[in-house]
């Protein structure tokens, strides 16, 4: 059984296009919801829905955890995994739930496809089990978003927990403007956690002081030493 891992981000669906263009289908394709990626994302996965009914690919399945992450940092009082250095949101939150799915409908997979792209490729593990399509095929993320386009597909954004500790000073800024209501939420989660590791969801600086300031030092809250580990961007 080959499984893909859907991100919902660029990486995944130019994989889908590719897989189209070389004749390959995935007998399953699962796409872990958090709870918490933003309303864009959502929509642009009931068009990927509509694009594999169309072209003969397997429905994408749906998995999440029973509590969404949002949710469990409220109730713990802690930030994202991430914010403290780990990458635990991504192991609970989307390999964990897809494993528990595959397990409760009797899914043995045999190869995974997972969505790393070729300027990616530090980040590929050694394992037999596990394809990167994209780092074969030698797309970039300009060949990306070029098999996207060719399939006539809009283009999905960055997919990812609208509270990622992974989000840079531009993306934090943004999502106050374009979702305040997110925004309030991510600020709810920043300011019940227990924070004594942690300066904040930025984990060496809070989203409150990115929203707070012009910033005039925007290096000050850059935030590239951890990727979120979520396989898609």
């Amino acid at each position: 059984m080959r499984v893909m891992s859907y991100g919902a981000g660029t990486n995944s669906v130019a994989m889908l296009a590719g897989f189209k263009q070389r004749g390959i289908k995935p007998d399953v394709i699962l796409f872990a919801d958090t709870g918490g990626e933003k309303p864009e994302t959502y929509e642009h996965l009931k068009i990927m829905q509509r694009w594999c009914k169309k072209n003969g690919f397997p429905e994408i399945s749906i998995c999440r955890e029973r509590e969404t992450l949002e949710s469990d940092c409220l109730n713990r009082k802690a930030l994202p995994g991430l914010a403290y250095g780990f990458k635990s949101c991504s192991e609970h939150y989307k390999i964990r739930p897809q494993k528990r799915w595959l397990k409760a409908n009797g899914i043995k997979a045999e190869l995974f496809y997972v969505g790393i792209d070729a300027g990616e490729s530090h980040r590929i593990k050694d394992d037999p089990s596990t394809e990167y399509p994209l780092v074969s095929w030698g797309w970039g993320r300009k060949e990306c978003i070029e098999a996207i386009r060719k399939e006539g597909l809009p283009l999905p954004g960055k997919s990812s927990c609208f509270f990622c500790p992974a989000m840079k000073a531009g993306e934090i800024r943004a999502l106050s403007v374009q979702h305040p209501d997110l925004m309030d939420r991510a600020l709810k989660i920043e300011e019940n956690a227990n924070l004594t590791v942690a300066a904040g969801l930025g984990r060496s600086f809070s989203w409150s002081s990115v929203i707070a300031t012009d910033d005039m030092f925007p290096e000050l809250y850059n935030n590239t030493e951890i990727a979120c580990g979520c396989y898609d961007g």
